[in-house]
């Protein structure tokens, strides 16, 4: 029996009864809206009433975990005699990895005879949650905590996420695309198709006109980038857009005989950023 245990965190916008379900582990993001002093989490936020609030034009602004809550969560593992792998949050997307290697060097010497490996998953949504569903099932086979790690850094950057967004306006207020670009998508229904790059980093890849093209071209990712003779289980994520996220899984069972093994909900972490509407797809690819 293994001696270690997976941990994550809930960007991998994941339920976490399926996470106990794999074994895994998990630390909490958390966000609030603008004007109020209360600190949401992914646990016990009511999704559709997340989106309307944002729909609303309500402003929800996310924070990383710091060191001090992962040494407090690591320290209760370490303390139970088991070791951990973490596989975090992007760090080309939030500095939340940073502060999981910042509380391992803190826990090094207080347990020298137990072991502490992060590994960034340069991944995020459904795709961090693909990642540790792999890696799950390998430690189901029986790899050692290293190996299991050295697995995780193989594959990560085979981990394929395409995505796409309703309304440009909430990638306008991160950055990710012009005060310009936004109102002309706007106004001749410009859809953006993005990608995590190589870096664990939000890049927009080309536009499409119109929502039914946006879904189109996520599913034709697959077919281009799929490996031939490889796994094909796909992960669906979507922001209170479940009737696309069943459009696209149908698509996906069709055209490739994939299997659709998960379709969640995109949580308050990436949702904040991206904005209600967005829907994306993640699966093994030959290249990201």
């Amino acid at each position: 029996m293994s001696n270690y245990v997976i941990i994550t965190d809930s960007a991998c916008d994941l339920k976490p009864e399926l996470l106990k379900d794999w074994g895994v582990e998990f630390l909490n993001l958390n966000y609030h809206f603008d004007g109020e002093n209360i600190e949401y989490s992914n646990e016990g936020t009511d999704i559709k009433a997340f989106y309307q609030r944002i729909r609303n034009g309500e402003i929800a602004k996310t924070s990383a975990i710091n060191p001090e809550t992962f040494a407090s969560f690591f320290d209760d593992v370490l303390s139970r005699g088991k070791d951990i792998l973490y596989i975090g949050f992007s760090s080309g997307l939030s500095t939340t990895f940073n502060s999981s290697r910042i509380a391992c060097e803190e826990l090094a010497e207080k347990y020298p005879d137990r072991k502490i490996l992060c590994v960034d998953s340069l991944c995020a949504s459904a795709g961090q949650g693909l990642l540790v569903y792999l890696a799950s099932k390998k430690k189901e086979e029986g790899l050692s905590l290293e190996e299991l790690a050295k697995y995780v850094e193989d594959i990560r950057l085979s981990i394929c996420h395409w995505f796409t967004v309703e309304d440009l306006v909430y990638l306008k207020r991160g950055g990710r695309v012009s005060p310009a670009v936004a109102f002309v998508g706007g106004v001749l229904g410009i859809k953006p198709i993005l990608h995590v790059d190589n870096e664990g980093k939000l890049v927009s890849v080309s536009k499409v006109r119109g929502r039914k093209a946006s879904l189109q071209a996520l599913v034709d990712k697959f077919g281009e980038l799929c490996l031939e003779n490889g796994d094909k289980t796909v992960f669906i994520s979507h922001a209170d857009a479940e009737d696309d996220a069943n459009f696209i899984a149908a698509q996906f069972t069709e055209r490739y005989s994939a299997d659709v093994k998960v379709i969640t909900d995109i949580g308050p972490v990436i949702g904040a950023h991206s904005g209600p509407g967005t829907m994306a797809v993640f699966f093994l690819g030959v290249e990201r």
